[in-house]
């Protein structure tokens, strides 16, 4: 007492200072506590649209220790609370009982066997990490845990706990526990699996193999039996806790997608503080995806094939779904499988041939129908081939595309514009296309540049997108369609104003869209005999492969309404290897997880920008006035803009049908007037060998043949070389043969005039109508086409 009478005098004397004092221990007691409470760095954590795990990163200290979580697990809430503080929702902070009976036992046993701390009082031991343990610490803790209690709920409080309490080893907190000793989440845990961690942050260390793990056993069923005690289990349970056994070594953590975690992780240390991130990822697709993409490589890589790459969207959100950025089977980085190759520019091959098809639609130069040129062709020193260097002549552009043949890629990209296709695909956001259009030239349509599998993934998807939204928006467009996909759950959800929409498409309406799928999902399925689509599980897919120069790159990419597949397969240090195309090796993959995805309908027609118009049967092309037959087909309303055929003449043929005449060496009485599908002779040449039906002009009556020249029939002349010439070609400075300058004329000069040399297309000029050329020494056949179809050849020789 006499200690208290002696404050109680200095009260009296030294009012002031006490009233000094008391407003320190206020103020000290209001902000005592941490802030933030716990400032340990936590492990980067990738979460499914579910919540589920995908993948973590251990902490900057070493630790797996996950970020805070709100969300405690109910089995180990009820065995930590019953194991650590029966009264934790009854206490402030304190319980004194408790502390009344560890002095007690501590006294009987003479030593310390029960601390009498509260769950709020470890919640602040944790928080004030390194301080001793004292009485006098002890105190503090007390203090600080009744303002824990003020400012937070007991869930908080038990969250924080739950958190933060140390489980063994470098495991920190509930989730990394649950995840390391038995691989689920908290939630998922048994009975007996939340009765061990709750007991374990008392003596963590015995979670390791070889220590004294019969104390952690009979501590877990200490624990179980006072459960049943309190009736949170029932003796059934109990005795299906009991059997379980304790866990073995930590086990890895789930690693479903690395290279995302390794993207987003450098998002997080830019751009983000969370370290707990909900993705777009679905779990059970990704395993799924995964399951195909080792199944391949086990196939692939006997071919020395050992990178794989795959990406899935769901078109309607944006989201991506799947993200498997390479192979994750393989023990080592031997065949650099920790390159992400979703995010590497690589080698096109084909893939961008849809792009020109959509282009040419929406411009109006082309219509799906019309027939394109493939035949031998020289371009500036460029010289494209089909993949198994065959010609068709002529052929519908849909089935060009279909085909993926090169040729006729090549010469309508010259036709459409190669700085205008150039700027289409910068627009659509491929923004590995960084060098000037002159760099890449005419090669750019066959993989002359490099595109990442992100990039074209999105650009498919947002065509997708344009489509689908094309009713839902009445018609009109976003202004800015090509977005890219999102993997952050929330982050994506894209409101448009309806006063922004467009009457125009930015770049492609949906009539182009659509007829440019519509020639993609008429493409012939790996290991089929083109008769799949009678199948009832089939579904319709528009889809296009792709193969890099030296068989470096194989591509394919599919897409429905719903979803986008893009495959890439390869190696990851570019060595190329034999049959590693995109038919090959990259659909199968296609098709494999096209086949996880839900079926759904096709594309809807967007009618108000198709017209169905009679198109000339033979060529594709609006009819002009001598086609003789017609089909009605749809195709984009551009397309009336496209020219008519230019194919069909009006021919005079004698009686019997068998020879061409004219007025001068025949009645016009006694002539038939008939319309003929006459070709270029270096694409009939192709074509006939592929159409045997296809009909020559017949040849002049030979009474005709010579009245020719009277009637003025050759519109154009070769100036040089003469008939039958000998050219010398002197070598250049260098060494290397010199170029000769073959010259024309034509009558109408504005007309085109279309050059090929053995058959090889190399060119066309208008106006002026001279050609650079540089053939080999020997003899050779110069041909001339005028866009009116009349032909003239002149032979010579080349002497070096």
């Amino acid at each position: 007492m006499k200690p208290l009478r002696s404050f109680l005098r200095f009260l009296k004397k030294h009012p002031k200072k006490m009233a000094v004092i008391g407003c320190v221990c206020l103020l000290w007691y209001i902000f005592c506590l941490p802030n933030p409470l716990f400032k340990d760095p936590t492990s980067l954590v990738i979460e499914d649209q579910k919540s589920q795990l995908l993948g973590a990163r251990i902490a900057k200290d070493g630790q797996w220790r996950f970020p805070y979580n709100t969300v405690n697990a109910p089995k180990f809430e009820t065995a930590i609370i019953e194991f650590e503080d029966r009264r934790f929702h009854s206490h402030w902070g304190i319980d004194l009982r408790s502390i009344g009976r560890a002095i007690n036992q501590n006294i009987k046993n003479r030593r310390v066997v029960s601390g009498g701390s509260t769950i709020t009082m470890q919640v602040i031991r944790m928080a004030r990490k390194g301080k001793p343990r004292n009485l006098f610490q002890k105190g503090i803790e007390a203090i600080m845990a009744t303002r824990l209690e003020l400012k937070y709920s007991k869930k908080e409080i038990l969250s924080f706990y739950a958190s933060h309490a140390p489980f063994g080893g470098n495991v920190v907190g509930l989730d990394a526990a649950s995840w390391r000793y038995y691989g689920k989440n908290p939630h998922l845990l048994s009975w007996a699996e939340a009765a061990t961690l709750a007991v374990l942050p008392n003596s963590p260390a015995l979670i390791h193999p070889g220590r004294n793990r019969q104390a952690l056993l009979e501590k877990r069923n200490r624990l179980l039996h006072r459960l049943l005690v309190q009736q949170h289990i029932d003796s059934v349970a109990l005795e299906l806790a009991l059997e379980e056994p304790l866990p073995q070594k930590p086990l890895p953590l789930p690693r479903l997608a690395p290279h995302l975690l390794n993207q987003i992780d450098k998002i997080s240390s830019k751009e983000m503080k969370a370290s707990r991130i909900a993705t777009t990822i679905d779990r059970t697709l990704q395993e799924q995806v995964l399951n195909i993409t080792n199944r391949h490589h086990d196939q692939l890589s006997s071919n020395g094939i050992h990178n794989l790459a795959v990406m899935v969207i769901d078109v309607e959100t944006n989201e991506v779904i799947s993200y498997v950025g390479n192979i994750m089977n393989q023990p080592s980085n031997e065949h650099g499988h920790e390159v992400d190759i979703i995010r590497a520019p690589r080698s096109s091959g084909s893939i961008l041939k849809p792009f020109l098809y959509a282009s040419m639609l929406q411009e109006g130069s082309l219509i799906p129908s019309q027939l394109v040129s493939d035949i031998p062709t020289h371009m500036s020193g460029y010289r494209p081939q089909n993949y198994k260097n065959t010609y068709d002549g002529v052929i519908p552009a849909h089935q060009a595309l279909a085909r993926s043949l090169n040729v006729p890629a090549v010469r309508k990209l010259q036709e459409y514009g190669l700085p205008k296709f150039h700027f289409d695909l910068k627009k659509i956001g491929l923004r590995t296309i960084n060098r000037s259009a002159t760099y890449y030239g005419l090669p750019l349509i066959l993989g002359g540049a490099e595109v990442s599998l992100w990039d074209i993934s999105s650009a498919y998807a947002n065509m997708a997108q344009v489509l689908n939204a094309y009713y839902p928006n009445s018609g009109k467009y976003d202004p800015n369609p090509f977005q890219n996909p999102t993997f952050f759950s929330n982050k994506n959800k894209k409101e448009i104003d309806p006063t922004s929409l467009l009457k125009e498409a930015p770049l492609w309406n949906a009539a182009s869209i659509y007829h440019t799928f519509e020639a993609m999902q008429n493409v012939e399925r790996p290991d089929s005999e083109g008769e799949w689509e009678y199948y009832s599980s089939s579904q319709k897919i528009a889809w296009k492969t792709g193969t890099s120069f030296g068989f470096r790159d194989a591509w394919a990419i599919g897409l429905t309404p719903k979803h986008v597949v893009a495959v890439w397969v390869g190696n990851a240090d570019g060595e190329g290897r034999p049959g590693l195309i995109g038919v090959a090796a990259a659909a199968p993959v296609l098709f494999d997880i096209f086949a996880l995805l839900p079926n759904g309908n096709w594309f809807d027609p967007p009618y108000d920008e198709l017209i169905k118009e009679v198109v000339c049967k033979d060529s594709g092309y609006r009819p002009g006035p001598n086609c003789p037959t017609t089909d009605s087909l749809s195709f984009p309303i551009t397309g009336l803009n496209s020219k008519a055929c230019p194919f069909h003449k009006i021919i005079h043929l004698n009686e019997a049908g068998t020879h061409q005449v004219h007025s001068v060496c025949s009645s016009i009485r006694k002539m038939q007037n008939k319309p003929w599908f006459i070709l270029p002779p270096v694409e009939a040449k192709f074509y006939k060998l592929k159409q045997p039906s296809y009909q020559p002009l017949p040849p002049y009556r030979a009474d005709c043949i010579a009245s020719l020249p009277a009637i003025d029939q050759i519109p154009m002349e070769v100036i040089y070389p003469k008939k039958e010439s000998e050219i010398y070609v002197p070598l250049d400075l260098d060494g290397s043969p010199g170029k000769t300058i073959f010259s024309a004329t034509h009558r109408i000069p504005q007309k085109t005039i279309h050059w090929h040399l053995d058959q090889t297309y190399y060119g066309s000029t208008s106006e002026f109508h001279q050609i650079e050329l540089n053939p080999e020494a020997g003899e050779h056949t110069l041909t001339l086409v005028d866009e009116d179809g009349f032909t003239l050849s002149r032979d010579f020789e080349i002497i070096q």
